[in-house]
């Protein structure tokens, strides 16, 4: 299983808006586009 992540390397680490994890790459295409479109997401192997 994956997930998609995003950091805002302009907030701090801790804010609150400083990381985002979407559980689809859809919907971290969706939320980029809406939010950040120069913005990107990486995919990341969720450990079990």
């Amino acid at each position: 299983m994956t997930v998609w992540i995003y950091i805002d390397t302009s907030k701090d680490a801790g804010d609150a808006d400083y990381l985002k994890v979407f559980a689809t790459k859809d919907a971290a295409e969706t939320w980029l586009q809406e939010n950040d479109p120069e913005g990107v997401a990486f995919e990341y192997e969720v450990l079990e």
